[in-house]
């Protein structure tokens, strides 16, 4: 059944899930006739946040494929929800250039927390999207807030430097990494390095628990030469055994707390806000660029021409944008 934008957001003002799953999805189209669904969604998400007074805290779980990143996440929601808190999970899964489809399997690693009543778990695409974040994951996150959800994880894909862009999404970055992987360091980019809050060397279990304390200090005392007094820490876990589990989440939580205490929370969010519009910008320009038949018959011909190296790449995109501007 099809829903108005004013039903779906009376649905989700009363935290109804399916409501919430509509939202995401109208949010993810790509479907020009969808715009104007779109705005006046996002224009109902302001006005009832603001109504409501509150916000959540945003936090994003990143590193390398295999890691452990989906169990680790299925046991911090449980935390959380056990604090009392609401939890929504953003699962960014990589999309085949191809064919654009995904694997979407990070729900059947989190099977406990799928089943609490208090818990939103979405798989979602990232469409050829850079950065490991989806191209609707910023506006996906003021959905489960307007559905009443405090406390919402962002699982991203493990894709190398262009990671660092989940800093700005999120109000804490959990970096997730192991020893014994074959690089060490050299295994994480320079760029996320620079813009965790907290690391959890992860699969401590039997005798790779010894190799994850080791690399736990070799990785401490690089980000310590990297960064200083603001250096991260830097703890063992085992999502399996529970190892340094509670110590990672309670130090998840200092770290929130001392963001309020110092003012870069809400510094952080303004700045958000401000690289958001400029983003969103870019992708209304691109999507409004795609749907005009002489601009798409004009870059097509200009791509023949490149490929054929008749032209070169600069030179066929300023002829481009002049075409734009009547130049």
């Amino acid at each position: 059944m099809h829903l108005s934008v004013k039903e779906i957001l009376e649905g989700l003002d009363r935290g109804k899930r399916a409501s919430l799953a509509r939202a995401i999805t109208m949010l993810e189209s790509r479907r020009p006739q969808d715009r104007e669904h779109q705005l006046g969604l996002l224009d109902g998400f302001e006005r009832l946040i603001a109504q409501k007074g509150h916000s959540s805290v945003r936090i994003a779980v990143t590193g390398a494929p295999g890691v452990g990143k989906s169990t680790l996440i299925n046991q911090l929601g449980l935390w959380f929800i056990s604090q009392g808190h609401r939890v929504a999970v953003l699962a960014i899964d990589p999309s085949s250039e191809a064919t654009g489809g995904s694997i979407l399997g990070d729900k059947t690693r989190m099977d406990d927390l799928s089943r609490e009543a208090d818990a939103f778990i979405r798989p979602s695409p990232t469409s050829g999207h850079l950065g490991g974040v989806a191209i609707a994951t910023r506006q996906a996150i003021l959905a489960c807030e307007v559905a009443g959800f405090d406390r919402i994880i962002v699982e991203t894909v493990g894709v190398g430097q262009s990671e660092y862009q989940v800093r700005h999404l999120a109000d804490a970055v959990l970096l997730v990494t192991i020893a014994g992987a074959g690089d060490g360091l050299q295994g994480i980019k320079r760029g996320i390095l620079e813009s965790v809050d907290l690391v959890a060397v992860n699969k401590a279990d039997g005798e790779r628990r010894e190799w994850a304390e080791n690399h736990a200090r070799e990785l401490s005392g690089a980000l310590n030469l990297l960064r200083g007094h603001d250096s991260p820490l830097c703890i063992p876990t085992s999502a399996i055994s529970a190892h340094g589990v509670q110590s990672l989440f309670a130090r998840l939580d200092d770290v929130v707390h001392g963001m309020h205490e110092s003012g870069k929370f809400e510094s952080q969010r303004q700045t958000q806000r401000i690289r958001w519009f400029n983003e969103t910008i870019r992708h209304l320009v691109d999507l409004e660029l795609k749907q005009r038949a002489s601009w798409n018959e004009h870059e097509n011909k200009l791509r023949d021409q490149v490929e054929d190296g008749t032209t070169t790449p600069f030179r066929a995109a300023a002829a481009l944008i002049d075409t734009l501007f009547g130049r």
